[in-house]
């Protein structure tokens, strides 16, 4: 199976290197900016800022989903179990576990997560 951005940004299962894990948060980021951004030229109580917080609302729920989406393949690259992202939660622990899967490097060969890197499990 040929991986895809739905997978990448939305699904569980599979191996994520440090590369794409990296690009994928910055990505991430970069479109929240964007869309921040339009808030700030806006009117107070108009419909245009009315419409882009709904929007930024929306993105926001989107985009935690992907960051866990994202940590939990990165950990399966490097051997360690999904559930360990929620240390995201904690407010000092994430920037410890964020730095980690930057740096940390990922298991060679085979895990019980998957055959290879930067693939859904088969």
């Amino acid at each position: 199976m040929k991986p895809d951005m739905r997978w990448v940004f939305l699904g569980f299962s599979g191996r994520l290197s440090r590369l794409p894990y990296l690009l994928g948060l910055l990505f991430l980021l970069t479109i929240g900016f964007l869309i921040y951004n339009q808030l700030g030229p806006s009117t107070e109580n108009s419909l245009r800022q009315g419409s882009w917080t709904l929007v930024l609302f929306g993105y926001s729920a989107v985009s935690v989903w992907s960051s866990f989406a994202l940590a939990v393949k990165r950990l399966h690259d490097i051997g360690i179990p999904g559930p360990v992202s929620l240390t995201l939660l904690l407010p000092v622990v994430s920037l410890l576990v964020f730095v980690g899967l930057c740096l940390w490097p990922g298991a060679a060969g085979a895990n019980s997560y998957g055959d290879e890197t930067n693939r859904p499990k088969s």
